[in-house]
């Protein structure tokens, strides 16, 4: 009986402390999640705060001299997250950097085709362009231009029931047909962003690669592109009009300017967190409207990064 006794109060002791453990590890875990939550909303705060000062301060002009686009490095946020805790917290380790990225210094798809469906001459045009700079199939393009057209007609309720889902993020570009090694030379180059009514989203001359600018301004060789790419550095482009003019086309032509400008409405923004073992990663797509002075977020995607290496 004794033994007996004594293997079940060592039973019930055992439970109670893995119950009391268990709740203590979940705990933690919410707390964690919580203090990752809130810093990464303060972080997307405080970059929608730096875009809306900045179109106060430079107006409509934007360019990679200017604060936003200088990138955080990751900053030690230990002391902030132990405020008003117990004294046994104050050894947590938190980390966050981030980074603001121009999404018009990319050429944006949904050009290709206009609200209803139809395709986009021009918008094709500039695309066929990139695609021949990267060494990438014709008939892939051909393929996306078809394929979105379907999805967007499908919108409307005027496409068959067996047209493609209509995507939202640069991933998602792989249900309109294209493989991912075509996506993956496309990444640097190419973005998902709402167009604006039948108005196309313009190239931003001032952040914009100099295969971009090649594909956006197609009177323009690589070679031009790269001269204005140089030029900026010495001087952001404060118009089109002077900035095209740096590089005159052979024989006095002009340039078609409808899809390049010098400011910027889109923008993502990039936080990244360690804290203790956990390491996230928030993605985010912005736009500032110029006439409210007001940033909103089209969309937020958070993910989990796995162990970080040890070290701050």
């Amino acid at each position: 009986m004794a033994m007996l006794s004594v293997a079940l109060v060592a039973t019930l002791a055992a439970g109670a402390l893995w119950r009391q453990w268990r709740g203590v590890e979940v705990e933690a875990a919410e707390r964690a999640r919580a203090q990752s939550a809130w810093i990464l909303n303060g972080a997307l705060d405080w970059s929608r705060l730096i875009l809306a000062g900045d179109l106060r301060e430079s107006g409509l002009v934007d360019h990679l001299g200017e604060p936003w686009a200088v990138p955080l490095a990751e900053a030690r946020l230990s002391t902030f997250l132990a405020a008003g805790e117990a004294s046994t917290d104050t050894d947590r380790e938190a980390f966050l950097s981030g980074q603001i990225i121009d999404l018009q210094s990319r050429l944006n798809v949904m050009n290709l085709v206009t609200g209803d469906g139809h395709a986009q001459s021009q918008a094709l045009l500039r695309f066929a362009r990139l695609f021949e700079l990267l060494g990438l199939p014709a008939a892939e393009l051909g393929a996306l231009q078809r394929n979105l057209a379907r999805a967007q007609a499908a919108m409307t309720g005027s496409a068959g029931g067996d047209a493609p889902l209509l995507p939202r993020r640069f991933e998602q570009l792989v249900w309109l047909g294209l493989p991912p090694a075509t996506l993956a030379a496309l990444r640097p180059y190419v973005t998902l962003l709402p167009t604006q009514g039948s108005e196309a989203t313009r190239v931003n001359l001032n952040t914009a690669s100099a295969q971009v600018i090649c594909a956006a301004v197609p009177e323009l060789d690589l070679a031009a592109a790269q001269r204005l790419v140089a030029a900026r550095e010495r001087g952001h482009f404060k118009d089109v009009g002077s900035a095209l003019a740096l590089v005159p086309l052979p024989g006095g032509g002009s340039a078609d300017t409808s899809g390049v400008a010098v400011g910027t409405q889109f923008f993502e923004v990039r936080g990244r967190l360690r804290l203790d073992q956990l390491a996230l990663e928030e993605v985010s797509t912005v736009q500032r409207d110029p006439s409210t002075r007001q940033v909103r977020t089209l969309w937020r995607e958070r993910r989990a990064l796995g162990t970080p290496a040890a070290g701050g």
